[in-house]
């Protein structure tokens, strides 16, 4: 876990999302937001904000899409939810997602997950989100947010327990629900606090303490909420007893009689759906909650109003072939029409089940399929598409029956003829960015991300026509350089996907790439960041295990060939390069608050400013452009800090009160002389805006503007950010789930 309580990737034989923690009592206040060696330097003058125009680079989903909903109500509204990304809807006549939740704040880093969503089927207007990434004792509590025009604009209640959006069981049923015979009524599930409840439309909650189950710290509670009729049901994941009850009319809840066990193996209910009159409801089970570690799984329909239960399972798991089941959905106008998928199914790949007979008899819906992600081409992960894995969002269209969409790990696949199937992600892009490079000529951008590795993006509206680079292929990317005086050659470095190579060159701006002829042993399992010297002849490359388990750096001089270990280098830091002397590379050790010096390529390095901040393995070191021996550095809450002799000396810039992630771009136009380069960074200039923002300097760090806006804040943005060499002005910002942020002054 970062210092920042923002979740790493971890390595994984499969592609995975963030890393999972495993934590927490009823509820709130209610309240609205809406979106729309250091010296001191002189005091700045009073800034101001600059209206730009936002966008998000097109790249195409990327993460885990684990809910998708339908309005049954009306044609061609439906939602989309998250794991850390936030939520989203669908624009039917643009095709494309609208994102909902991008005004949540930096403080509110916490409530980008989507624990669950809500329609109201008598008020079409009307949506609930229930949001909180994390239910661990250090993270903040939940919130539900609550709209009255589809989530243009929000009413918010702060919870006082936590939500898990991003932990096991995030792919399970909407935990979220209006009472289908009061509209005003609302039941929300938590994984530790049981079962909640709202008579004000979300506005307060308390618990229900007639619901019977009991939480445990360790599990996951209710794990879905479906109202079937005039019955609400609701699942339970912890074990020791029922794992389905329904409210009753009398106003209590009882355990579902004859529901399916396995002689007191866990079997938690995944998700649930029934059909338009209520009166047969399917419910997935597996045998963990996913959307990992699920290996036995079966599929059950109730009749709700005889009570009897029929084993539906299109196939069961077996030895070779373990999995789980994951979603389901009813045909709202053919009611023996069900759709089912496979979840955590490595082996012969995730698939849908269809059935036309209520259950009797399936067919596979993958064995058929054409995939065409012509729009996505990064989806093919350097060889063939797959059908998809990590599936426990599925949704059938209310007015279209052969409309079927589905989530996965990285997207959302769609068909209109249950033969033909591609992305229907425009708008929804969920990476977690790492690292952004704007070359001086060639690509618009190059994009390390977690999970699906580097981008070279030569448009920003387009998904990258390459895809992922690939020879290697990566999961997380862990490194992204680029040789200043020779910028067509760039490495990268990674967790390795499909092979053990770990580091790689491009000498063509990213356009192809080769591995490294050699590389040290321990990139494999503990690759890190990477620089590479001014005139691309120096290669520095740090190790960091997941864990935070740190390795001491190597060099090689000849392009990866061979590698030699640098012991004056501090294990674990980030090198940087100088942009104009590929003599010299900078570290800082935030262990000690030092800063480390090489003037000889890199092969030793010599104390320079010490007594720096320390403590925080975020604060980091940028280089000007342009400059030699320009070094800023950014401490998070210990500000911004500025040396212009290489690293020996340090001063504070003066007003700016936090700094934490920072980049340069063009300098602004001036009048017979080169100004200094823009300088683009997420911090705090109370001066200008008193809270993290987006912000950019034309002087060096004397003034500073806020160039977000209160719509426009994507909760935790402290990774990276950086300007673009050849357009002043333009600005490229990394989210932890909502893809690359770039906008252009208005």
């Amino acid at each position: 876990m970062r210092a920042s309580s923002v979740p790493q990737p971890e390595p994984a034989s499969h592609p995975r999302r963030r890393s999972v923690l495993a934590g927490a009592a009823a509820v709130a206040a209610s309240g609205s937001v809406l979106p729309a060696a250091v010296g001191a330097a002189a005091a700045p003058r009073p800034g101001r904000s600059e209206p730009y125009r936002w966008r998000t680079a097109a790249i195409g989903g990327t993460g885990f899409v684990t809910g998708l909903l339908f309005h049954p109500a009306v044609r061609g509204l439906a939602y989309a939810r998250t794991d850390i990304g936030g939520a989203y809807r669908w624009d039917d006549r643009r095709s494309r997602w609208t994102a909902l939740t991008d005004h949540i704040g930096w403080d509110d880093w916490n409530l980008l997950g989507v624990e669950a969503m809500a329609v109201d089927p008598a008020h079409p207007d009307r949506l609930y989100l229930a949001l909180g990434t994390y239910a661990q004792e250090w993270a903040s509590p939940g919130a539900v947010l609550r709209s009255d025009d589809r989530g243009a604009t929000w009413a918010r209640t702060d919870l006082t327990v936590r939500l898990g959006a991003n932990e096991d069981g995030r792919g399970c049923g909407e935990r979220l629900l209006v009472d289908p015979l009061d509209s005003e009524t609302l039941w929300l599930g938590t994984r530790h606090d049981g079962l909640l409840r709202s008579r004000d439309r979300g506005a307060t909650w308390s618990a229900d303490t007639s619901f019977p189950a009991t939480p445990s710290a360790g599990g996951q509670g209710v794990t879905l909420l479906v109202a079937a009729g005039r019955t609400v049901y609701a699942g339970w994941g912890d074990g020791g007893g029922a794992a389905l009850y329904r409210r009753t009319a009398s106003g209590g809840w009882e355990a579902v009689p004859g529901q399916p066990s396995d002689g007191g193996a866990t079997r938690v209910p995944v998700r649930a759906a029934h059909d338009a009159g209520g009166r047969a409801l399917y419910v997935t089970y597996a045998d963990g909650p996913g959307p990992n570690n699920q290996s036995d799984g079966s599929v059950h329909r109730l009749d709700t109003a005889t009570g009897g239960w029929t084993d539906v399972t299109p196939v069961a798991p077996g030895d070779g072939d373990a999995f789980g089941y994951g979603g389901v959905a009813v045909d709202a106008a053919r009611p023996s029409t069900v759709v089912v998928s496979t979840n955590n199914r490595w082996g012969p790949v995730d698939t849908l089940f269809r059935s036309t007979d209520g259950g009797a008899s399936w067919t596979s819906l993958k064995d058929t399929a054409v995939l065409d992600v012509s729009e996505t081409p990064y989806l093919k992960w350097g060889g063939e598409p797959k059908f998809g894995w990590w599936i426990q969002a599925v949704a059938l269209d209310p007015y279209d029956s052969r409309h079927v969409l589905y989530g996965t790990g990285a997207t959302v696949f769609g068909t209109r003829d249950l033969v033909h199937w591609a992305p229907e992600v425009r708008g929804l892009e969920e990476s977690a960015v790492r690292q952004l490079i704007a070359p001086p000529s060639g690509a618009r951008l190059l994009s390390g991300l977690g999970d699906i590795g580097v981008m070279r993006h030569d448009s920003l509206t387009s998904s990258p026509s390459r895809g992922m680079a690939s020879n290697p292929v990566f999961g997380t990317a862990t490194g992204l350089a680029l040789a200043t005086l020779k910028p067509s050659y760039v490495v990268r470095t990674g967790w390795p996907s499909g092979s053990d190579r770990a580091g790689a060159y491009s000498r063509d701006g990213g356009a192809s790439w080769q591995p490294f002829a050699s590389q040290p042993a321990i990139a494999p399992s503990a690759p890190g960041p990477v620089a590479v010297s001014a005139d691309g002849a120096t290669l520095l490359w740090s190790f960091v295990h997941w864990d935070g388990t740190t390795y001491a750096a190597h060099r090689s001089t000849d392009g990866g060939a061979s590698w030699a270990e640098v012991t004056t280098f501090p294990e674990g830091a980030a090198p940087v390069a100088d942009p104009l002397d590929p003599r010299r590379f900078y570290a800082y050790d935030t262990g000690t608050g030092t800063v480390l010096l090489s003037t000889d390529r890199g092969a030793t390095f010599t104390e320079g400013a010490k007594g720096l901040p320390s403590g925080d393995a975020q604060f980091r070191i940028a280089a000007a452009p342009g400059r030699s021996g320009d070094l800023w550095l950014s401490a998070k809450d210990a500000g911004l800090l500025r040396s212009t002799d290489g690293g020996v000396t340090f001063t504070r810039v003066a007003g700016c009160q936090a700094s934490h992630a920072l980049g340069f771009g063009k300098a602004a136009p001036r009048k017979g002389r080169a100004g200094y380069p823009a300088v683009f960074q997420t911090g705090r200039v109370s001066a200008t805006y008193d809270g993290v923002a987006v912000l950019r300097s034309d002087d060096a760090g004397a003034t500073w503007v806020r160039i977000n806006d209160d719509a426009h804040r994507w909760g935790w943005t402290g990774e990276v950010i950086t300007g673009d060499p050849r357009v002043h002005g333009r600005v490229y910002l990394g989210t932890n789930g909502r893809g690359i942020q770039y906008a252009d002054p208005q």
